[in-house]
């Protein structure tokens, strides 16, 4: 299954780690997976992948906004609606969970079908995490 792992930095280098080892986790299942920084790679088109994985940090340690570059980007992406989705924030600041949970009103409102989120504290976490998702 072709799956693409996108992540927004929004200046934190962690969450590429992370997004990198999640795809890691992913393709030793046996899945084609394409790693996309979503911030030089824009043009980049997701209706051709079965699976998309979106992850992100907050803006700021003190509050739970997510980037507007999201949902540009997943207007802009194609055919988006119908895909299942997995959503991922990295644990950074007081209101991580309040950040997931806008995470996934935004993919839900793009008509993407989310079956599971996480919060990631680490790249260990992330392989782990990768290796079993029920990507079908």
């Amino acid at each position: 299954m072709r799956v693409a792992v996108l992540y927004f930095r929004n200046g934190s280098e962690k969450v590429k780690k992370i997004a990198s080892h999640l795809s890691r986790g992913v393709e030793s299942l046996g899945h084609q997976v394409t790693l996309i920084d979503a911030e030089t790679d824009y043009d980049t088109k997701l209706t051709i992948y079965e699976y998309i994985i979106i992850g992100t940090v907050s803006n700021s340690f003190f509050t739970s906004k997510i980037s507007d570059r999201i949902t540009d980007y997943l207007q802009n992406a194609g055919k988006v609606s119908g895909t299942k989705c997995y959503a991922f924030m990295v644990k950074n600041g007081l209101f991580v969970q309040k950040s997931l949970h806008l995470l996934m009103k935004t993919m839900e409102k793009e008509g993407m079908f989310l079956k599971i989120s996480d919060v990631i504290s680490t790249p260990e976490e992330a392989e782990l995490i990768g290796k079993k998702l029920h990507i079908k």
